[in-house]
């Protein structure tokens, strides 16, 4: 399969990067964290992030199930690994191997016995939008489609109270991207999709948000289709929806905003300014709504103010939001960057510019301060 075949292997000649680990490995007797240990990353996860960190103790205890063969063949001192991390990644690919290797045989030959009579059909694949966060946001369909699933790709960006959701029989995989550090390539995503629905298992692919708002679920969905999987999509609310009706921002409003853009912060290949959009994107009238735009904003909003958009224009930013550790940074458009640096918000942070941004009943502070933060009770 094009799973067991084209994720790279590692050499034996890694060079020692947690001296540790293993000595950690062979006292466990039962799933106590090891591959953490194992790739010289931190026990202490984020405390306050509702959302899958890289490495934490959480992924691993919910991703638990896929290093068994760790456990029961305890690695040797001498093939640690190199502290870099293209190392590390392809090490806990290598890990996690062998049970995805099983995974696969235990659905296929489930399948095969349920269709015996009949000629044995590809499984479906569900992308599934799950929210900005709050698990009540989670549509019905959503809820029912998760927990028939015999295996879930997992983004970040899906929040740990909805992953709380998912049936204990089924199994988890994350898959997720950060800055700096993908779990999987986009191609490797592809593959597992494509190896797991080949074999008839229920796939979901659980997104943040909306699956095709800034989730890369078109790339996915076309690349099952043209291998001759049916995909399913079931849309989610999207961040700038959920967080705005949170703060009482109405994207649209008659007399103030007769449009709404998103943007995205990131562009294809990397750099720090792709927001070329800025001259098209400076009109009054309109609501700007920019995802993944940390790094970028303080040239966005530069841009934008050049081309006319109003320095005093209202502006918001929005950390982790619909979810308990939310924060909010409300400031005018000329003093945002500046606040948010102050502040120290992360991601993920969602930004909302316009008009409509007044209309927050929670604006009225700014007209006070320069800028105020709220967090959320």
């Amino acid at each position: 399969m094009a799973l067991v075949t084209r994720i790279p292997s590692l050499s034996a000649s890694c060079s020692a990067s947690c001296s540790t680990a293993n000595n950690q490995s062979r006292k466990s007797n039962s799933f106590r964290f090891t591959p953490v240990f194992s790739i010289n990353c931190s026990l202490h996860s984020q405390e306050t992030s509702p959302f899958t960190e890289n490495h934490s103790v959480e992924r691993y205890e919910r991703d638990s199930w896929l290093y068994k063969y760790q456990l029961q063949n305890s690695l040797s001192s001498s093939c640690p690994v190199p502290p870099d991390l293209e190392s590390i990644r392809e090490y806990d690919i290598a890990l996690q191997l062998p049970e995805l290797k099983k995974l696969l045989e235990v659905l296929r030959e489930k399948r095969e016995s349920e269709n015996r009579a009949q000629r044995r059909c590809p499984g479906n694949v569900f992308l599934v939008g799950t929210g900005p966060g709050d698990p009540e946001l989670l549509t019905v369909k959503a809820l029912r489609v998760i927990k028939s699933a015999d295996l879930l790709l997992y983004d970040r960006l899906v929040s740990n109270d909805v992953l709380n959701l998912v049936c204990p029989s089924a199994r988890l995989l994350y898959v997720g991207k950060t800055a700096g550090y993908h779990s999987r390539t986009q191609e490797e995503i592809h593959e597992l999709l494509l190896s797991f629905a080949e074999v008839g298992a229920n796939v979901v692919r659980l997104k943040g948000g909306d699956p095709l708002v800034f989730g890369r679920g078109g790339e996915e969905m076309d690349f099952l289709q043209q291998q001759g999987i049916e995909v399913k999509v079931i849309p989610g609310i999207t961040a700038a929806s959920g967080i705005a009706a949170e703060l009482g921002i109405p994207l649209t409003q008659r007399g103030v905003a007769n449009s709404v853009r998103f943007l995205t912060g990131h562009s294809r290949n990397g750099g720090t300014d792709p927001l070329f959009v800025a001259e098209n994107a400076a009109d009054p009238d309109s609501t700007l709504v920019v995802y993944m735009g940390l790094s970028t904003l303080p040239s966005l909003a530069s841009k934008l103010m050049h081309h006319g958009l109003p320095q005093d224009t209202a502006a918001v930013a929005v950390e982790r939001g619909t979810t308990p550790q939310q924060r909010t940074v409300f400031a005018e458009l000329k003093d945002l960057a500046d606040e948010i640096a102050l502040n120290q918000l992360v991601s993920p942070t969602l930004i909302i510019i316009g008009r409509v941004v007044a209309l927050s009943p929670l604006w009225h502070h700014v007209k006070k301060e320069t800028s105020v933060l709220m967090e959320a009770n």
